[in-house]
């Protein structure tokens, strides 16, 4: 069947479809280049247009990445094991890749009533806020909100890349945690920090870190569902 007699409608989602399934079946391994529009077009026999539609759709369902200069590549999927305690940052660098953060907003003042019960405070007690935007080789990954006890964090500008470093160096890293992983469709505000579209599929991870049997962190991180997957091993 030829395009011209094909609905309009059907002929990207069908060439979407295909591309899904090469890409699901690693057929289109992550980092692979897509042929550039024309290139795709021709080979398809479909119109620049209908090839233009179809990886837009793809971009919007996460699947794939658009780099100026360079071109759409296949996105990639990181992965985080659940039964170690990591940060995010020695996480990416054990994967060979380069972690960036940027402050979003950050604050040293008395803990809130949530704060003082995941953390066992008294009511008045000081803690440090910092939330921040996470990405792995310039893709957001995740938006993070901690709170810490203030000895273990006076200020949150003593925080480089690293939030566990710095909290090593004071001697009240986390050494266990306690988490929760919670589905949740991304609100506006979050999915323009993502670069998702509002409502896209998320992971909300509810974190307390303990030192020496002490709450001493408390984190809230909202991932992206479409680039980030938690492994557990059991036995």
């Amino acid at each position: 069947m030829t395009e011209a007699v094909i609905p309009k409608q059907a002929r990207y989602r069908r060439l979407a479809e295909m591309l899904v399934r090469q890409i699901e079946s690693d057929e289109l391994a992550p980092g692979t280049a897509l042929p550039a529009e024309r290139a795709l077009a021709e080979m398809h026999g479909v119109s620049r247009v209908t090839a233009r539609r179809a990886i837009e759709e793809l971009r919007q369902r996460g699947l794939v990445e658009q780099r100026r200069g360079a071109g759409t590549f296949v996105a990639r999927r990181f992965s985080q094991p659940l039964s170690v305690l990591t940060s995010f940052s020695e996480d990416l660098a054990a994967r060979g890749m380069t972690g960036n953060s940027r402050v979003i907003s950050s604050s040293v003042g008395r803990a809130s009533p949530e704060e003082v019960i995941a953390l066992g405070l008294g009511p008045s007690s000081p803690v440090t806020r910092i939330k921040r935007l996470r990405s792995a080789d310039g893709q957001p990954l995740a938006v993070e909100a901690t709170t810490v006890v203030a000895d273990a964090l006076a200020t949150p500008e003593l925080v480089s890349d690293s939030l566990y470093e710095t909290m090593d160096r004071r001697g009240m890293r986390p050494v266990r945690a306690v988490q929760r992983l919670t589905a949740v469709a991304i609100d506006p505000a979050m999915a323009k920090l993502l670069e998702v579209t509002p409502g896209a599929p998320g992971l909300l991870i509810t974190r307390i870190g303990y030192c020496r049997e002490r709450a001493v962190e408390f984190t809230r991180s909202t991932f992206r569902g479409d680039r980030w997957d938690f492994v557990t091993e059991l036995s």
